[in-house]
């Protein structure tokens, strides 16, 4: 039971440093989920979009004798450069990697033969591939070599870090967080609009954390208007990446010198325009570099779902939506949110004209209300941070 409750938490300080102690009274070597939390360490530091990130530990004698990452999507693979690394060392090794070697030759060669050339004798796999080319037939090859294979160490976690990839290759759709900050009353903003700022340093720090995370960053024509953001990825430690922003302006109306088309030769920017966008709004666009997409559109505005496939076949795998109450309220009705964050800000706003989380007409009923699972509430500074899935999420 103890085991058990460690191993869930243990990216939590307070779970690490325990899980750590009882580790180290059980047990002088590091047990295998150490070296795959390594190897997720390891992934993190990739760009590697609209490919998985992937790391891979190699281990001699209870003692790590390399290490590799997938560094960008076209790079060599975390395996291949763990094995360049321990040259003749691998021989007889356990290489733990977080998903399942490829078999198939992409734009690198296969990772299973450099595996069993290398002699490695035991590969320790944490999920296996969900893209059709591999699932499962590198682990059968690896096997067929007579190499001995463990899948599923750190399942879960493996999982969640490459939760974009999977979503893709599960539904060819990209993975959706929506992230919105709210006072005590459930207020986005002022009567007036005034939004900066609700949620505290802290808040705001994990939000650059999440643009740094995604692919992509979305938001719509209003708050933009609004509050004029430049959606880039500022975090404190050096390497992070700015996401690409997708803008939604139905009606072709926001200046062009908003700051969101700024830089657009370093950040990638996609604008979906409306129907009437004009020749020479376009040409401008086109001469700052900026991407256009014709939205396809519904009764209540862009059709969203028909827009995420539009954004995997543009390499973007994970998209993280930071619009206001409309943009909420469709991308719900749409059914494309997987992950909800909810800063929680002890405030009160006030006034029947301040803008809800959730725009719209609202529910009828409440047995019509959309239900939310796997909560988590985490202290955020002075915010509470609330992390939920929508029980609609495919």
């Amino acid at each position: 039971m103890v085991g058990k409750l460690v191993e869930n938490a243990w990216d939590e300080k307070r779970g690490k440093k325990l899980k750590d102690f009882l580790d180290l009274m059980n047990n002088p070597f590091k047990l295998p989920h150490e070296y795959m939390r390594r190897a997720i360490e390891l992934a993190k530091r990739g760009n590697t979009a609209p490919n998985p990130m992937v790391g891979a530990v190699l281990v001699k004698a209870d003692k790590t004798i390399a290490e590799g990452f997938h560094s960008y999507a076209g790079g060599p693979h975390a395996e291949v450069v763990a094995l360049r690394k321990a040259g003749k060392k691998a021989k007889g090794a356990d290489l733990y990697v977080n998903l399942e070697p490829c078999c198939h030759q992409g734009r690198t060669p296969p990772c299973t033969d450099a595996i069993i050339k290398s002699g490695v004798s035991k590969v320790y796999i944490g999920m296996k591939d969900p893209n059709k080319l591999v699932n499962g037939k590198g682990i059968r090859r690896l096997k067929a070599a007579g190499i001995k294979v463990s899948v599923g160490l750190w399942k879960e976690h493996c999982e969640k870090l490459n939760e974009g990839f999977v979503k893709v290759m599960k539904t060819g759709l990209p993975f959706v967080t929506m992230k919105t900050a709210i006072s005590l009353d459930g207020k986005i903003a002022t009567r007036t609009g005034n939004s900066q700022w609700i949620s505290g340093t802290e808040s705001r720090n994990f939000v650059h954390e999440l643009r740094n995370q995604n692919s992509a960053i979305l938001i719509g024509t209003n708050t933009i208007l609004k509050d004029n953001p430049l959606l880039t990825c500022r975090l404190k430690k050096k390497g992070g990446r700015h996401p690409t922003r997708i803008i939604l302006d139905r009606e072709n109306k926001i200046p062009l010198k908003a700051k969101v088309f700024s830089n657009s030769k370093k950040q990638r920017v996609i604008y979906v325009a409306g129907s009437k966008l004009s020749l020479q709004r376009k040409k401008i666009l086109v001469a700052k570099n900026i991407e256009i997409i014709n939205g396809k559109t519904n009764k209540s505005g862009f059709d969203l779902k028909h827009l995420m496939k539009h954004l995997v076949k543009k390499d973007l795998t994970s998209v993280l939506i930071e619009g206001g109450g409309e943009i909420n309220n469709s991308a719900l009705k749409a059914g494309i949110v997987d992950k909800i964050y909810i800063f929680i800000s002890p405030i009160l706003i006030g006034g029947k004209q301040a803008p809800g989380l959730i725009g719209g007409l609202g529910v009828s009923k409440i047995v019509k209300a959309l239900s939310l699972k796997n909560m988590k509430v985490t202290e955020m500074g002075e915010d509470l941070m609330v992390e939920a899935e929508p029980c609609s999420a495919e």
